[in-house]
């Protein structure tokens, strides 16, 4: 959902599950059968419209995670000013007259699940040691970016509390891509990729500040951050590289001619949309494999920062930066970043999940409480009190 307007599915009428180095190319090939046997009747035909899946795909290739499309039995669609309901049945079951669609009642009103967190498999102390080291790293000519993330770990007690939860994120961050697919919450600012009826668009955040505490002073951490040096070439590193990405598989790309701030209720980032034509027709779900992982979530070049990853940051990702959206029978869909995101366990454990882009001129401390401003939506979301806002910098703009 976004903006009030999107897709929500019920129950679950086919599960496509996969792993490993192959998982995205086995997945997309995997929906390509599904789609093609399929009797679809779709009489909107908006995007989300007819037969889709949701999914939620692993960051790493070595990671534990399964990554997963899930094909629901009901959809629930609102888009430009019409809504729709979706009915999916597998061939096996089509004999058996439909039954009434019987959708649930709406949530009661009441608070968010209370979650405390704290500091999963790296405690702070440890991942500043990280990003030092990943300076070093960077000094030493080894790579120019690498995103290092940390992890909170709590545990939710009431399982109706993740209704709660999502109507508190898409409340207070409308802005963002707010998604819940098999344990995997969050509102994420960054679109991997769109495919609509032959149109590519991609959004490219990078370089982050925090909001001010007044007007005046909102309007100088936005501008302090649009003149950053540090945060113009970690910026730039994840455009060029989502433009080399994609460029193959376009007839045309169009970026903005220059980044723009992006006002989040928590924070700043600087922005560049992507605009194309698809040239060789590829899907949603292959254009993010393509584009999985960008460098706002990895690194550059992007195997060595990913070798980087493994060994500095200590805790396997699971979904958290790998690709979240859905995708239809024709291929279109819509493709975010799981990021601002917690993963769910079936046990009610919540990982949490937040991190940095470092380049040559990263500060470690300053990295760890941009982790700390990351954090705030989804402790928010479940009821944790949120982090200290960090003091903005008073140094002059470089």
């Amino acid at each position: 959902m976004r903006r009030g307007e999107g897709i929500i599915g019920i129950g679950e009428a086919l599960r496509i599950e996969t792993s490993g180095a192959t998982r995205i190319e086995d997945a997309a090939r995997a929906w390509r059968t599904v789609a093609a046997a399929a009797d679809v009747d779709d009489r909107v035909g908006l995007p989300g419209s007819g037969l889709v899946a949701f999914g939620a795909i692993a960051f790493a290739d070595e990671s534990a995670a399964t990554s997963v499309l899930v094909v629901p039995e009901i959809v629930l669609g609102r888009r430009d000013g019409r809504a729709w309901v979706t009915r999916i049945e597998r061939a096996d079951a089509a004999s058996e007259p439909p039954a009434p669609v019987e959708l649930p009642a709406p949530a009661p009103k009441r608070d968010v699940p209370r979650v405390r967190f704290d500091p999963g498999s790296v405690p702070p102390e440890a991942y500043t040691a990280a990003v030092e080291e990943a300076v070093r790293r960077i000094d030493a000519g080894e790579f120019e970016k690498v995103v290092l993330a940390r992890e909170l770990r709590g545990r939710l007690q009431e399982d109706a509390g993740l209704r709660a939860a999502l109507a508190k994120l898409a409340d207070d961050y409308p802005d963002t891509w707010v998604f819940a697919v098999d344990g995997l919450i969050g509102a994420s600012p960054e679109t991997l990729v769109r495919v609509d009826h032959g149109t590519v668009s991609a959004r490219v955040l990078a370089g982050t500040a925090s909001r001010g505490a007044d007007a005046a002073s909102d309007r100088a951490q936005a501008a302090r951050l649009a003149a950053s040096h540090k945060d113009l070439a970690e910026h730039a590193l994840a455009v060029e590289s989502a433009v080399l990405t994609l460029a193959p598989h376009t007839a045309r790309l169009d970026a903005s001619p220059e980044p723009f701030t992006l006002q989040l209720p928590n924070l700043w980032h600087l922005a560049t949309d992507l605009k194309g034509t698809l040239g060789d027709g590829s899907s949603s779900l292959e254009l993010a494999r393509a584009m999985h992982p960008t460098a706002a979530v990895a690194g550059t070049p992007r195997d060595v920062a990913l070798r980087a990853i493994a060994e500095l940051e200590g805790f396997d990702r699971g979904r958290y930066a790998g690709p979240v959206g859905w995708v239809d029978a024709d291929g279109d869909g819509e493709w975010a970043i799981a990021l601002r995101c917690a993963q769910v366990e079936p046990d009610g454990t919540v990982h949490a999940y937040a991190g940095c882009g470092i380049v040559h001129d990263s500060v470690s401390a300053e990295e760890l409480a941009e982790t700390d401003m990351k954090f705030r939506p989804i402790v928010e979301a479940f009821g944790a009190p949120p982090p200290s806002p960090p003091v903005p910098p008073v140094a002059p703009v470089e």
